[in-house]
């Protein structure tokens, strides 16, 4: 049975990828543009049959996330499509920061090197890639951002249409960054949430035949993406798994196929099962996951967002109650920062390792200095933070805080003087 909404093109290859399969009832399909189950209404998501993968088949690859070709749904040759060939960033030993914050052993995996700066290149590289396998020639997206440039730039790179949808209020260096690049831009009033229904809508009308909404009809080839992030994790700390790792919540997704990433590498024996404790971080303002988590429920409650954090800002996630799942199981825990923290931990990333990260790398930074404060995150354990974007894409935030010492006239006696009162 498939749910697919467009004829899928006889010849395709996704690669291992074998079929959709239900993550709460387990019901499989065949592989399509659908992403909800039909008897009842779960998430789908991509199964598997791996054949034999090595570390040195892995090595031998690209210096992108080309280089796990076979453990994502994407064709062989992927690699010589034209895409932007995102991933393989820098895994930076943050000891600056770890000394500030009392840990033995802190690595900053920093995915604002990626192609448009953020680490939504790799999701929407794989979902390029079905899209092309079902014929649609407009690559879309609901985005709090940084998913509108990614889309717009690897359609420009591929020669698809694009049209994306935003909230009217982003940050002006996303909506900029996402235009430039050509296609559609719409802004649409209300949050991030209006702009998603919209797009859940917008499917099923004549208007979107022929789309490929990255994260809706495209969802769970999207997603896979995001476990590239595991896999170059654990192959850049030399084949093994951090022991905990803090990663930052919008949807929920990345965290989820983080750990579903992790596990596959275990499966596969390149790696060895060692524990890994996860940690989820939310801004304040939008944090009903570490809300849920504190309370004790599983079920996640939606909320309006409020926060300088507008890549985070999912008032109803879509994978919150996986997100608790995984906290709980691997002795994790989710927890949050308000804006005033997001700021000086954006600063404090900068100051001590040089790296300019957005309000999410703040609000992750940021809940890694709560959770070493409160004791729940072990000091001498290996751990892992993510940078998910570049900081000049949320300047508004930090802009305040970031001014010249002092302006003076070009002689050394002014320069003496504002020395002296500085």
């Amino acid at each position: 049975m498939a749910l697919a909404t467009t004829e899928t093109p006889a010849a395709v290859d996704f690669g291992p990828a074998s079929a959709l399969s239900c993550r709460e009832c387990g019901t499989r399909y065949d592989l399509g543009p659908s992403f909800a189950c039909l008897e009842c209404f779960g998430p789908l998501e991509i199964a598997y049959e791996f054949g034999r993968v090595t570390r040195e088949q892995i090595a031998a690859g690209p210096t992108s996330v080309w280089r796990y070709r076979d453990l994502l749904p994407v064709p062989a040759d992927v690699a010589a499509k034209p895409n932007l060939a995102p991933g393989w960033t820098k895994l930076v030993k943050a000891d600056n920061l770890a000394r500030e914050l009392g840990l033995r052993s802190l690595h900053i995996k920093d995915d604002s090197g990626n192609p448009t700066h953020s680490f939504k290149d790799r999701v929407v590289a794989i979902a390029l890639e079905a899209a092309r396998n079902f014929g649609f020639h407009t690559l879309s997206c609901s985005s709090t951002g940084n998913l509108a440039g990614a889309v717009t730039a690897a359609a420009a790179r591929a020669g698809l249409s694009a049209c994306v949808f935003i909230p009217a209020d982003l940050e002006e260096a996303k909506i900029v960054m996402a235009s430039v690049y050509g296609g559609k831009l719409v802004g649409i009033e209300g949050t991030y949430d209006d702009v998603n229904r919209f797009c859940s809508e917008l499917i099923g009308d004549p208007l979107g035949d022929k789309w490929g909404f990255v994260n809706v009809n495209l969802r769970p080839y999207y997603a896979e993406g995001s476990k590239t992030l595991a896999y170059e994790i654990a192959e850049q700390l030399g084949w093994r798994l951090p022991e905990q790792i803090v990663i930052p919540v919008a949807s929920g997704s990345q965290l989820t196929k983080i750990d579903k990433g992790f596990r596959e590498l275990v499966k596969l024996g390149l790696v060895e099962d060692t524990p890994v404790k996860i940690f989820g971080a939310q801004a304040a303002g939008c944090s009903p996951v570490s809300t849920a988590f504190k309370a004790g429920h599983d079920v996640v409650q939606p909320v309006k967002p409020n926060t300088i954090a507008k890549s985070l800002a999912i008032g109803n996630p879509a994978d919150g109650p996986y997100v608790l799942d995984i906290a709980r199981r691997t002795g994790g825990a989710i927890e949050d920062v308000d804006d005033t923290e997001v700021v000086d931990a954006i600063r404090l990333l900068a100051r001590t390792e040089g790296i300019f990260g957005e309000t999410a790398g703040g609000v992750t930074v940021g809940v890694l200095r709560k959770l070493v404060a409160q004791g729940a995150l072990d000091p001498d354990a290996e751990t892992v933070v993510l940078n998910t974007g570049d900081g000049l894409k949320t300047l508004d935030a930090v802009a305040a805080h970031a001014r010249p010492a002092a302006v003076i006239r070009p002689s050394l006696e002014a320069f003496r003087t504002a020395v002296a009162d500085a």
